[in-house]
């Protein structure tokens, strides 16, 4: 199995980083691109995985389409091909993808009218999908689950002749992604009413063509947020973000600016970090337990503050982790896993992380499992600015942030590549 060795030969970062386009809103406009082609032009698409392999399927004259581990491209294109008229395919994935639910999906879809079967086991892709017209109307769908379900049925209601009212039963989990399609809805000028626990979305017709700019990835940013607040001292410029914005993981800048003395300057396109001094934990009158944060609405950013506090040895407890289970991995297992090597025990709820004691770990040499998930290989490895630590099967990056080692290697770290 091939790794490599992440080091830095000081606690020092600078430089400057060019982040290609949000992945998540690459994905919600390019589905809207698809279902209005000659309306839409995108700028700055992300150049992950994820939203390679949505493109391609978008686009796809096969019958069979394999979208691999996305879960995203599995959500949003359920939905897009239930309405496309005339239209057969199979939609399937990698074996992780079927073990992810998505019966709350399908289900919906089928009341409003959709044609969608399950080719193996109920409830679970593989998908067989026979689009058809969907008029819309009225529809309730439990919205605790997963934010994605109720988003692929927002990206497609401006085709229904009658637009769709979507009641929200539950809590609702990862608000803030469906602010975000909300938002990528207005902004292409789709007439959008959202009224507590109902989305209201009308038919549109479009008149002109419109250009848009994808803004740089904010989820992407949160590992140099991570390395700014493990280092001594931080100065990084990162591109092109924007103090206002539409994606919900931007509430990083405010968290690790209360919690681990990490400012956000924002400049023209641009947000440089800094840090001024290291936290010396022994020498200031500090609560460890004092972090204390709910995650539910930026659910992708808790790995990255699980790893800074393990890096920082700072006690914390996220909560609001429900989603965590059914990611890429069950993410929230693969932290307590691997969190162990480092000497960290913790504890672990259906929707909750706590680190609760710190041991010296005996390994001279920590190899970090990854589980075939992008997020716990880039977390993990910003603990290579305070000691070398290994990830294994690191080309995992390329779902979502393909630039990642590259980036990371021209702000001063090595790397070491081999194989066990």
């Amino acid at each position: 199995m091939y790794y490599i060795q992440i080091s830095k030969n000081n606690f020092y970062i600078n430089g400057n980083v060019k982040i290609t386009g949000s992945k998540s809103e690459s994905n919600r406009f390019l589905i809207l691109k698809a279902l209005y082609p000659d309306i839409i032009e995108l700028e700055n698409i992300s150049n992950s995985d994820d939203t390679l392999i949505l493109k391609k399927a978008l686009f796809s004259k096969k019958k069979l389409i394999n979208i691999k581990h996305s879960g995203t491209a599995m959500r949003f294109l359920t939905a897009f091909f239930s309405i496309k008229e005339n239209r057969e395919v199979i939609l399937t994935g990698s074996y992780r993808m079927q073990e992810r639910p998505i019966s709350i999906l399908v289900e919906t879809l089928k009341k409003l009218g959709g044609k969608i079967f399950y080719e193996k086991k109920n409830g679970y892709p593989p998908l067989r999908i026979m689009g058809n017209k969907l008029l819309g109307g009225g529809i309730n769908i439990d919205a605790t689950i997963s934010s994605q379900y109720i988003s692929a049925l927002m990206l497609i209601a401006s085709k229904f002749e009658n637009g769709l009212k979507i009641y929200l039963s539950n809590k609702i989990t990862s608000i803030s992604y469906l602010n975000m399609t909300l938002n990528v809805l207005k902004k292409l000028g789709i007439n959008v009413l959202w009224n507590h626990n109902m989305i209201y979305i009308q038919n549109k017709k479009f008149k002109k063509k419109i250009k848009r700019i994808i803004e740089s990835d904010w989820s992407s940013a949160s590992y140099y947020y991570s390395l700014a607040a493990l280092s001594k001292k931080a100065d990084l410029n990162l591109k092109f973000f924007n103090k206002k914005n539409i994606q919900g993981d931007s509430i990083i800048s405010n968290i690790y600016k209360d919690f681990f003395n990490v400012k956000t300057v924002f400049q023209k396109n641009e947000i440089n970090l800094k840090k001024i001094m290291d936290i010396d934990l022994n020498s200031i009158d500090i609560d460890l337990n004092s972090i204390d944060i709910d995650l539910n609405s930026t659910p992708d950013i808790a790995q990255t503050i699980v790893v800074t506090c393990t890096g920082l040895r700072i006690k914390c407890i996220l909560r609001g982790l429900e989603t965590l289970k059914i990611k890429e991995t069950d993410r929230l297992n693969a932290l307590k896993n691997e969190l162990s090597k480092l000497g960290v025990k913790s504890i672990i709820t259906n929707s909750s992380i706590e680190l609760v004691k710190f041991n010296e770990t005996q390994k001279k040499e920590i190899y970090i499992y990854t589980y075939d998930d992008h997020r716990m290989a880039m977390s993990f490895s910003t603990l290579g600015i305070r000691y070398p630590i290994s990830i294994l099967n690191y080309n995992v990056v390329s779902k979502s942030y393909p630039n990642f080692w590259i980036d990371l290697k021209s702000i001063g770290f090595f790397f070491k590549k081999n194989n066990i």
